[in-house]
């Protein structure tokens, strides 16, 4: 019996709704339902858009100023904080260079242990140089003055340099010695020439090493003439002066035989004040030669042949036999960084100041 038949019954097959959906034939023409946040996505988008354009924004112009004004408030302290820590690191670095120099590289005085005491001379002895009176003389007492120094020794490595210099660090050697009645030697390194040997006399014995270069005791003045090679070229120089023999040393200008005599006669005493003070500093140990004060020099070994020098020997040598204290303790006082820094400094302001006042007439 077909069930079509059958009163109430729908024929589901003629109802095209009713089919099931067919594999990818099957398609719907009706709206799909959106969900809520579908709904209001138009409306955030459009808030959204309003908010990231300021102009829509009431008072937005305001509110632009303050943040830049803030800003460049902001970049001016930083500036300032910046400019305050430069200056502020260079104050420190000053007052750094100024505690440096007043705390100078020489040992404390007072060191109870016994030990050898050294000052070294080396490089040219002039005014301002490591090798100067000054630096010299200061660590000299300091040595003396020490409890525990049971000797001075001078570690002399140099070519020479001012008399002026070297006479008065003789005088202050010899005078702390009778004053400290302590021992002083000198040892010579590589040189112990003409000024440097002048200071060596002072000690009780002079130490060298067999190679060493000892003596030069002798005077000098050098220069140069150039006046016959101005003549050919046909310069002639302008000299004005206040003083018949105000510009006798100038190498542009001719010397005259009474300026030459003057200068020799000058040269010939102080030579002779050498001499005087090598002869008393060394005494009968000298083997006087017609050549010893010509103004050559010898090797150590010829210079303790020659009464020069007493024996060969170091530093370490001296203090281990000679003094009996092997401890070296140094007192040599030299530029520190600070003043090094200083110098330049103080020569740099001098040359523009040299600069300013060249023109005018000075006595010199």
């Amino acid at each position: 019996m077909n069930d079509s038949n059958r009163p109430g019954s729908t024929d589901q097959s003629s109802d095209p709704s009713s089919d099931p959906p067919q594999g990818p034939e099957f398609q719907t023409n009706q709206p799909e339902a959106l969900s809520p946040l579908a709904q209001a996505a138009p409306e955030t988008i459009a808030t959204k858009s309003e908010k990231t354009d300021p102009s829509t924004v009431p008072g937005w112009e305001r509110a632009t100023l303050e943040k830049l004004a803030f800003a460049s408030l902001n970049e001016q302290k930083a500036t300032r904080r910046w400019k305050t820590f430069v200056r502020l690191s260079w104050l420190a670095f000053f007052i750094f260079l100024i505690w440096f120099a007043l705390h100078r590289g020489t040992p404390a005085n007072n060191v109870a242990a016994p030990h050898t005491a050294v000052v070294e001379i080396k490089g040219e002895i002039a005014a301002g140089a490591d090798a100067s009176a000054e630096f010299v003389n200061a660590a000299l007492t300091a040595a003396f003055e020490d409890e525990g120094a049971k000797a001075v020794v001078l570690l002399i490595n140099s070519p020479g340099g001012s008399p002026v210099q070297a006479g008065m660090m003789n005088d202050e050697i010899l005078r702390l010695k009778a004053k400290h009645k302590k021992p002083v030697y000198a040892v010579v390194e590589e040189t112990c020439a003409s000024a440097a040997y002048y200071i060596a006399v002072a000690a009780d014995k002079i130490y060298v090493d067999k190679a060493s270069v000892v003596g030069s005791i002798g005077v000098l003045m050098d220069g140069f003439g150039f006046t016959g090679l101005m003549d050919k070229l046909g310069v002639e120089r302008r000299l004005v002066t206040a003083g018949e023999n105000k510009g006798f040393l100038d190498p542009f200008s001719p010397q005259s035989d009474k300026q030459r005599v003057f200068a020799q006669t000058m040269l010939d005493q102080i030579h002779q004040q050498f001499i005087t003070v090598v002869k008393a500093g060394r005494g009968k140990r000298l083997k006087e030669t017609p050549e010893m004060f010509s103004g050559l020099f010898w090797s150590g070994q010829q210079a303790v042949e020659l009464g020069l020098a007493d024996q060969l020997g170091g530093l370490e040598y001296v203090a281990r036999e000679v003094v009996k204290a092997e401890e070296i303790i140094d007192y040599t006082r030299r530029d520190n960084v600070a003043e090094r820094l200083a110098k330049k400094f103080g020569a740099a302001m001098g040359e523009g100041a040299i600069k300013a006042f060249k023109s005018i007439p000075a006595i010199r």
